[in-house]
Formats: C-alpha cells, sequence, structure tokens
C-alpha cells in the first residue's frame, strides 16, 4: 500500500521537532522524572501557537492524531498542567536560540526591516473596552524582517513607550551578521542610529522628517526600489496577528514575552515548510 503523503502540519511538527533537538538537551536536568522529554515540550508549546488554540484543546485534538505523536516518540499525553509547567521552566535563552535557529531554515538576502506593531495585554473586545471607556496596555513588539523571505530576524518587546529610535541600536548590535541594508521609517530618523548602523558594517535607508528642503531631498534620493521592500515588516505583523491572535494569553510580563517568542519562532517554521 502506498504510504500517505505528509500534511503539512505534520512537516511542521518535524521540524520543530528537529530544531529542538538542536538546541536543548532531551532532559532538564539528571533529576528530570523523564516521562516526557524537553524536545516534546517545545513541539507540543509550538503546535499551540500554530493552532491558535489552549492546552486543553490541543491534547484533546492530538488524541485523534496517531502520525504526529509518533513523529515526536509521544507514547501518552500529558495533562493541560505538564505543558504549562513546561512553558514556565523553558527559559527566554532556549527560545532565542530557537528563534536563531530558524532563521537558518529560510532563504535570507540581509535587506532587513524594521517596525514595531502593537499586542493588546488582554483579549477583551474592542467594543467591550471602548463602551466602558477601559484603557487596555498594549506590548511594542519591533521585529527585524529578512524581506526576501519574511524570516523574523529577532525582536524587541516593551511595556514602555520608548521610542523607535532608542529600541533600534540594540536590535542593530545583535544582528550586525544578518543585516546588510536597513529600512526604517521616519520614526528611526536619529543621526545616532544611523551611525551606529555604519560603524557596524550596515547601510541604513532610513527616512528623514521633513522639517527642511534638505531632507525633503535626502528622502527623494533614496532607493524607492529597497526602501519599498519596507512593506514586508507590515505583512508580517499582519501575519502573526491574523494566524496566532493579536493578543497574549499569559498574565505575567515575562510569560507575555516568551510568548510573542514563541509565536515568531511558529512563523519561522511555517514559513520554511
Amino acid at each position: 500500500m502506498q504510504a500517505l503523503p505528509k500534511s503539512r502540519l505534520l512537516r511542521f511538527v518535524e521540524q520543530a521537532f528537529h530544531l529542538a533537538r538542536r538546541a536543548v538537551a532531551r532532559y532538564s536536568s539528571k533529576f528530570s522524572k523523564r516521562r516526557y522529554t524537553l524536545h516534546q515540550h517545545i513541539v507540543l508549546l509550538c503546535l499551540k501557537v500554530r493552532k491558535n488554540t489552549t492546552y486543553r484543546t490541543l491534547l484533546d485534538e492530538l488524541i485523534e492524531m496517531p502520525r504526529i505523536r509518533n513523529a515526536i516518540d509521544l507514547e501518552r499525553l500529558p495533562s493541560p498542567s505538564t505543558l504549562c509547567k513546561a512553558f514556565n521552566r523553558l527559559d527566554m535563552a532556549v527560545w532565542r536560540v530557537l528563534l536563531n535557529l530558524s532563521v537558518t531554515l529560510l532563504p535570507t538576502n540581509g535587506v532587513v526591516g524594521i517596525d514595531a506593531s502593537g499586542f493588546d495585554r488582554s483579549h477583551a473586545s474592542k467594543h467591550y473596552t471602548k463602551r466602558t471607556k477601559l484603557t487596555i496596555q498594549q506590548l511594542k513588539v519591533t521585529l527585524l524582517v529578512d524581506t526576501r523571505s519574511n524570516a523574523i530576524i529577532d525582536l524587541h518587546i516593551t511595556t514602555t513607550r520608548k521610542h523607535d529610535s532608542q529600541i533600534a541600536p540594540s536590535l542593530i548590535k545583535r544582528n550586525t551578521e544578518n543585516v546588510a541594508i536597513l529600512l526604517g521609517d521616519k520614526g528611526y530618523d536619529d543621526q545616532k542610529v544611523r551611525t551606529l548602523a555604519r560603524t557596524t558594517g550596515v547601510r541604513p535607508l532610513i527616512k528623514h522628517r521633513e522639517f527642511s528642503s534638505l531632507q525633503k531631498a535626502w528622502n527623494a534620493r533614496l532607493d524607492a526600489d529597497i526602501y519599498g521592500q519596507r512593506s514586508q515588516n507590515e505583512t508580517v505583523n499582519s501575519r502573526l496577528k491574523r494566524k496566532y491572535g493579536a493578543f497574549v494569553r499569559s498574565r505575567h510580563w515575562w510569560k507575555q514575552f516568551r510568548e510573542l517568542v514563541v509565536n515568531c519562532l511558529t512563523h519561522n517554521l511555517d514559513k520554511a515548510l
């Protein structure tokens, strides 16, 4: 009998499992109970984000997914609380390593856009918050996106109203090997940002705020074809919110930060298919 072709979901799980084995050890310590591996936990947490569901619903669906379970050697299903605790234990550093590894799965060209977007810290409806005059604080998420494959190279998350020009330097310093040309809108118009980029070998294509005819002339001289690729950032921001949700489910800020990194990792894994 001819074998069934692999579904996109199965290939996603296999890719995530392969990446997890490259990033972390099989167990967290020698004192682990060894019922489930870190690799299995990572895959299930990514799968939860990809399906934009809850722990309980995901595990209920996995009952009817023997091929998915076999792909990660999962003989018995964990409880929802086990997965929740695994998410709490896995440090941000682990997810950062996984995100960096996921970028290597995609073809990149070094032309990278930088842009920020807001994610709600509560999933209360917009109608309700407007009617009751509530203000729901947002997380400001700044993404570095490669324009060739829409790979998310890095991200910065803050709960404050920090200006774009204050966020850009840390992202530039962390990613000089992956960025050849940096595309940014007028929010990143700061001479310190341009100077830092040039000293690290990055060509800044950042629009100037137009307070004089000279600044208008500088904008007119920007390479329109390359700068136009900055719109890929908006595409990625829209895709993240549409596929994985425009809000974070976690209640603690450190878990919210991790949740968004897992979203970006899941995006890269999905694009790699």
